[in-house]
C-alpha cells in the first residue's frame, strides 16, 4: 500500500496550529490564576488590618484555593485561625503542611512551630510538650525550651525544669541559677510532705549549691531546722538571711525571735533587730522584738514612734491595741468602733502585691499565683513600700 506524503504535508501545519492554541489556553489560564491568587491574598490582607477577621479568613481560604501550594498562604491561615481561637482548625492547617513531602526543612520547621502553638494556645500540653521538643536543634530551640519549661512549672515537674533551665544557661540564654534553686525547693518542700526527710536535705543542699545568696534556700532551711527543734541552726541560717537580704528578713522576723528565746540568744538577736530596723523598719520587726523585749511599755513606745515617722493604719490599729491592753477590757464604744474600722481599713494595705501582674495575696509567694513570675514579690507589705 502506498502511502501518499502529501497527507504529513497536509497534517503538519493543522497539528501545529492546535499545538500552538492549547499552549496559549493553558498560558492564558496559568495567567489568570496568578492574578486571582494575588487579588484574594491582598484582599485578606486588607481585611486583616481592618480587623476583619472573620471576612480575611475567607479571603485567605480562596487564596489557598487559587494556589494549594502556596505555604506563606497556609501560615497566614494558621495564624489567622489560632487567633480566633479557632485552634482545631490551625492544627489542621499546620499538620497539612507538615505532610507535604516538597516542603523545604526551614518551612517544616516553621509549620511544628504554628503547630506547637496552636496546641499550647488550646492547652494540650502534652501535644504541645511533643510538638517543642521536635523542635530543639533547630532554628526555634531557644524559644522551644523556654516554652518546654513553662510546660514543666505548671505541670510541677521540677526535674524536667531544672534540666530545661540547665541547657539554657549552656546554651547562652542567661543565668537561671535563682530558678534552680527554686525548683530544688519545690522538691524539698515536696519530700517533707511525704516524709522523705534525706530527699529534702539533697534538695535543699543543691538549692543553696545553685544560688548560695538566694533568698528561699536559707528562709527555708531556717524553717526546717526550727521544724526539726534545732532552733540554733534555725538562727544560724537566718542570720545568713538577714546579711544577705534584710528586706527579706521581715518574712521570718518573728520565727526568728522565738528560735532564739529557744536557743538563749535573745539578747544577741534583739541587738540584730534593732540594727535591722533602723535599716529597714516594719512593724514585722517590731513585732520579733515585742517577743525579746517582753515590756508592753517599750513596745508601746516603740510602736508610737514608728507610726509618728512612717503614719500607717496597721501601725495605728497596733498602738490603739497596746492602749486598750495597758488598761484592761475598754468598756467606750466609740473607742471600739474606732479600732474595728481601722483594721477593716488596714487589711488590704498588709497584703503582699506581685510587681509583674499587680496580683494581691495576705501570704508572700515565691512564684506569683497570677502570672508565675518567680521573685515577684516585693518582701514588704503594701503599706510599707
Amino acid at each position: 500500500m502506498d502511502f501518499d506524503l502529501q497527507w504529513i504535508l497536509l497534517g503538519l501545519p493543522v497539528a501545529f496550529a492546535l499545538g500552538w492554541m492549547a499552549s496559549r489556553l493553558d498560558l492564558r489560564q496559568w495567567k489568570r490564576e496568578q492574578r486571582e491568587s494575588p487579588k484574594a491574598y491582598f484582599k485578606g490582607l486588607n481585611l486583616l488590618l481592618n480587623e476583619q477577621q472573620d471576612k480575611a479568613i475567607d479571603a485567605f481560604i480562596e487564596a489557598v484555593q487559587h494556589d494549594p501550594d502556596t505555604s506563606d498562604l497556609h501560615f497566614a491561615l494558621g495564624n489567622l485561625f489560632r487567633r480566633r481561637g479557632e485552634y482545631e482548625r490551625a492544627v489542621r492547617v499546620h499538620q497539612h503542611l507538615l505532610n507535604r513531602a516538597d516542603l523545604p526543612a526551614t518551612e517544616r520547621d516553621r509549620a511544628q512551630h504554628g503547630l506547637a502553638q496552636d496546641y499550647m494556645k488550646a492547652g494540650l500540653f502534652d501535644r504541645a510538650e511533643e510538638a517543642w521538643k521536635a523542635l530543639e536543634g533547630t532554628a526555634f530551640d531557644t524559644e522551644a525550651r523556654l516554652a518546654l519549661l513553662t510546660l514543666h512549672e505548671r505541670s510541677r515537674d521540677w526535674r524536667a525544669a531544672i534540666e530545661d533551665a540547665q541547657k539554657l544557661e549552656r546554651s547562652g540564654t542567661g543565668s537561671y541559677a535563682s530558678r534552680i534553686a527554686h525548683y530544688w525547693c519545690e522538691l524539698a518542700q515536696e519530700s517533707d510532705t511525704k516524709g522523705q526527710t534525706a530527699d529534702a536535705d539533697e534538695a535543699l543542699r543543691k538549692a543553696r549549691e545553685a544560688a548560695p545568696q538566694a533568698a528561699r534556700p536559707l528562709v527555708l532551711a531556717g524553717a526546717r531546722a526550727r521544724a526539726a527543734g534545732d532552733h540554733a541552726q534555725a538562727v544560724a541560717c537566718w542570720r545568713l538571711l538577714l546579711a544577705a537580704h534584710p528586706n527579706a528578713f521581715a518574712l521570718v522576723a518573728r520565727d526568728f525571735a522565738a528560735s532564739a528565746q529557744a536557743a538563749g540568744e535573745s539578747a544577741r538577736a534583739a541587738e540584730d533587730l534593732r540594727a535591722l530596723y533602723q535599716r529597714v523598719p516594719s512593724l514585722d520587726l517590731l513585732g520579733g522584738l515585742a517577743m525579746l523585749d517582753g515590756d508592753a511599755a517599750l513596745r508601746r513606745t516603740q510602736v508610737a514612734q514608728h507610726l509618728r515617722a512612717h503614719p500607717s493604719l496597721s501601725a495605728a490599729r497596733e498602738l490603739l491595741r497596746l492602749r486598750v491592753a495597758e488598761r484592761g477590757a475598754s468598756d467606750d464604744a466609740d473607742e471600739l468602733l474606732i479600732e474595728s474600722a481601722i483594721t477593716h481599713a488596714a487589711v488590704p494595705l498588709q497584703r503582699y502585691r506581685c510587681a509583674a501582674c499587680g496580683f494581691e495575696a495576705q501570704n508572700y509567694f515565691w512564684q506569683c499565683p497570677g502570672c508565675l513570675s518567680w521573685d515577684s514579690y516585693p518582701p514588704q507589705r503594701l503599706e510599707d513600700l
